[in-house]
């Protein structure tokens, strides 16, 4: 029987991904059948009607966990209260939109979104930002919410986690949940960093795993270079191509399980998330940064002391290089 009551803030919650996230969350996906949910989806005032009809289709789904839901276009009133925050709203980058131009108007977007937590959120919310770009969105959100601890924000990096183990565990033809270790390091972009060098399969090295399936250490990291890592790092692109929209399911699916890991733990097992750094593995302090993480229920950890090789870290240092340039760029619009 459910004990408790957690109140989950949905930014464009009338959006594709808000509406995949809405039904799993009320059916107890995300935190489990023990805790019900209080649901608040915000919206911009064009799509409130989209909010509206999302939770005409919660009420109907009857869930026993679902204690209600309310639609709003105001910021104050979405994040009054709020425990969980899911910032999924975001502007997307249009024809012959530069990337400071993207930059720009979702400071004018997670800014205010920070004041509101800041001024009405639970003192123990946590908040993740699942719209692109979604690790410097995350720095915009957190700096314009100064009494909200900063590592209460993080970013999604899940989802590329999630697809580079579905990539290997389909090349080496096991189960995904066989695949541990994966670490996703950098930005949420093309440039982050898909890293294998500390996965295994079956207590094995996955790398020795790939070598003896492929035929030598040479094509495992043939592969790895020139399929595994630019396919991980472009999957949107590719879904987007097939299909024709972007992911939705799959970002939808992650975004439950950050939040799973980050309240519920991780035991020993690590995930990746975008998280802000603190100087871990060289990374600028304050950039919101990816890293294999773990949870002890209390929030997202850096899992320190691993090592990277040359290549690792020549590939972590660009993707960190374009994080620091973002951070510059929203300096420059005198967001931070």
């Amino acid at each position: 029987m459910a004990t408790t009551t957690t109140t989950v803030t949905i930014t464009g919650a009338g959006g594709q991904i808000g509406y995949a996230l809405l039904f799993r969350i009320a059916a107890g996906d995300m935190l489990g059948p023990d805790r019900r949910i209080r649901l608040k989806l915000l919206e911009i005032p064009q799509g409130v009607r989209a909010a509206e009809g999302a939770a005409l289709e919660l009420q109907d789904c009857a869930f026993s966990l679902l204690e209600s839901v309310e639609v709003t276009d105001s910021p104050a009133t979405a994040f009054d209260g709020c425990q969980i925050a899911l910032l999924v709203g975001a502007r997307p980058r249009g024809p012959g939109m530069e990337r400071a131009d993207l930059l720009a108007a979702n400071a004018g977007i997670f800014g205010p979104q920070g004041a509101a937590l800041n001024a009405g959120a639970d003192d123990d919310v946590r908040i993740v930002v699942v719209g692109n770009p979604a690790n410097t969105n995350a720095l915009i959100a957190a700096a314009s919410a100064p009494d909200i601890p900063s590592d209460r924000f993080t970013a999604l990096t899940r989802l590329d986690h999630n697809r580079a183990v579905g990539q290997l565990a389909a090349e080496l033809g096991v189960r995904a949940d066989e695949v541990e270790g994966v670490a996703i390091w950098g930005n949420h972009s093309a440039s982050q960093f898909p890293d294998v060098s500390h996965a295994t399969v079956h207590g094995v090295p996955v790398v020795d795993a790939l070598a003896e399936r492929l035929g030598g250490p040479e094509q495992a990291t043939t592969w790895l270079d020139d399929e595994f890592i630019p396919r991980v790092a472009k999957r949107g692109a590719e879904i987007i191509e097939v299909r024709g929209s972007s992911s939705v399911a799959s970002a939808a699916n992650a975004a439950i399980e950050h939040v799973r890991d980050d309240q519920g733990g991780t035991g020993e097992a690590w995930t990746s998330a975008a998280v802000v750094s603190r100087g871990e593995y060289g990374v600028p302090e304050g950039l919101v940064c990816s890293f294999p993480v773990r949870s002890d229920g209390s929030g997202y950890r850096v899992v320190e002391g691993l090592r990277l090789d040359d290549r690792a870290r020549a590939r972590f240092d660009a993707s960190v290089a374009e994080l620091e340039a973002e951070r510059t760029a929203v300096r420059d619009l005198g967001v931070l």
